[in-house]
């Protein structure tokens, strides 16, 4: 500073310049009595002197050190504060913070593959999770299909969450609610019986751990399972006819819920 501004003090704006901070921030220190100018002008406006300025180049420091303002007041207020102290303090929130943003970034990752790829295991974990019969291709295949659904975005969040174990669970869930509905049609279980809707509201309850299935959306399901070659073939090979009275019995669950299986749409 040049020996007249040391002696006069300088303006708000000329601080700002000195120090690279915004005028702003200049006057919202000052109004919080974190730094503020000492001297008057003649015509009233308040001006920094050099010592203004050390202190506000010393929070300026702080700042972006990280610290907090009220940190920082104990710090350039108290000449007895253990600034090291305040230092390690700050290190050690800074510490956790980073590992915060790590396992947000880590979560963040698992969403945006389970987005991408929908199962996130790999080919050998899936084969023995699922069985030698089951294609990891087929998840391609559905997020080709569905993937801008709002079901396949509630499928892929689930999915991130999801371990070995959990997708073991799922499986051996599935895996008994269609040897109990093989078991039921092999016994000639009639469709609209209390067993077969039994039978409905358990996949109904197990497949909604993929995503919510309401009753319409699963007459929808039921169609494409008969209708489709690779569901009805899938369903037929569990038993002869599976898919054709999995339809049937879905449809009689959902008369028997006030749902004209006809005019049921996927919602």
């Amino acid at each position: 500073m040049a020996d007249r501004e040391v002696r006069t003090g300088v303006t708000v704006g000329r601080a700002a310049e000195l120090t690279g901070v915004t005028v702003r921030t200049l006057h919202h220190w000052d109004e919080i009595g974190l730094a503020r100018p000492s001297l008057r002008s003649p015509a009233g406006y308040r001006s920094y002197t050099d010592d203004d300025l050390h202190r506000v180049q010393r929070i300026v420091a702080y700042r972006a050190a990280g610290l907090g303002l009220e940190a920082i007041r104990e710090v350039v207020d108290d000449t007895t504060a253990e600034i090291g102290e305040t230092l390690r303090a700050q290190r050690a929130q800074l510490a956790e913070r980073m590992r915060e943003l790590e396992r947000l970034d880590q979560r963040l990752e698992r969403l945006m593959q389970a987005h991408e790829r929908g199962i996130l295991l790999d080919e050998a974990e899936q084969a023995e999770l699922f069985g030698p019969d089951w294609d990891p291709s087929q998840t391609s295949q559905a997020r080709i299909a569905w993937g801008g659904s709002l079901q396949w975005a509630q499928f892929a969040e689930r999915s991130a969450t999801r371990g070995r174990e959990e997708w073991r669970a799922l499986h051996d869930a599935m895996s008994a609610v269609q040897s109990g509905l093989a078991d039921a049609l092999s016994r000639g279980v009639a469709a609209g019986s209390d067993e077969a809707n039994e039978l409905v509201e358990r996949h109904r309850e197990v497949f909604s751990h993929f995503f919510p299935l309401s009753r319409e959306m699963q007459v929808c399901l039921g169609r494409m399972f008969e209708a489709d070659a690779g569901f009805a073939a899938y369903y037929d090979g569990i038993r002869p006819g599976l898919a054709s009275w999995f339809r049937q019995i879905i449809d009689a669950s959902a008369r028997a819920h006030g749902i004209d299986p006809d005019a049921a749409v996927w919602r």
